[in-house]
């Protein structure tokens, strides 16, 4: 079995660094071999660019999605995606850990979706959700927040940690990966808590690193999110009735 940890964080001293490396430790105890993407580290390019494509389709006019299925045919996509992709073919599980900044995860990563995640090549109109390409393959994300966990119920002010990670989760299911029920470090600030006092912000880190590795060692247990998908939806795209 093989991993693939999608890293996302600046900091390389930061708490989501130190889950990576939990993830990375956990992983291949388990008997994984496990690999890092590390986006900041690596300076991945999340701006999609008419500069990344040399052998344009159409030179005039900068049409991203097709020149992405252009590129797909013609074997030219840019080396840093074709890296990317390389890497998530050779992935049984991959693992996203990215702090939530403004409510969703940090623009790197989403350019990394837009760009990886090649029209025509990794996605079409036909090969999505239950068809999609990773069909098979298991995806899960590893988040940290600023607020503590209470802000995050629903209805309180910093909006439930469902809905947060809700078009995340669903762009993966899009892909067609078994999405598994996120693990979220509330509170985080920096290297620790704002909190609580400093030695109760060490016993809480320590804590999140232990269930880290609890649900990295019981992944086989979990029961993917469950979503719609192509048997729930009539031939306009409309949710089916339900029988009684």
């Amino acid at each position: 079995m093989h991993a693939l940890i999608v890293h996302c964080h600046p900091e390389r001293m930061s708490f989501n660094s130190t889950l990576t490396e939990v993830a990375k430790i956990t992983l291949q105890q388990r008997g994984f071999t496990v690999e890092v993407s590390d986006l900041y580290r690596e300076q991945f390019d999340p701006c999609e660019r008419a500069e990344h494509y040399e052998n344009r389709e159409n030179p005039a006019v900068f049409f991203p999605l097709g020149e992405q299925r252009h590129a797909f045919r013609t074997n030219r996509l840019p080396e840093d995606v074709q890296r990317e992709i390389t890497r998530l073919k050779r992935a049984d599980l991959v693992v996203f850990q990215f702090p939530i900044w403004w409510h969703n995860q940090p623009a790197i990563l989403k350019g990394w979706f837009d760009r990886v995640f090649v029209s025509g090549g990794l996605y079409t109109s036909s090969m999505r959700y239950s068809r999609g390409y990773f069909r098979g393959k298991k995806a899960v994300c590893s988040v940290t927040t600023g607020a503590p966990e209470i802000a995050f119920g629903f209805g309180s002010r910093g909006g439930h940690i469902d809905q947060i990670l809700w078009s995340t989760h669903y762009s993966l299911h899009y892909m067609g990966f078994r999405v598994l029920s996120p693990f979220v470090a509330f509170g985080i600030q920096g290297h620790g808590f704002s909190y609580t006092d400093e030695d109760n912000n060490n016993r809480q880190l320590n804590l999140y690193q232990e269930k880290w590795k609890e649900q990295l060692n019981s992944l086989d247990q979990v029961r993917p999110l469950r979503f719609q998908s192509w048997d729930d939806w009539d031939e306009c795209g409309l949710a089916k009735p339900i029988r009684t």
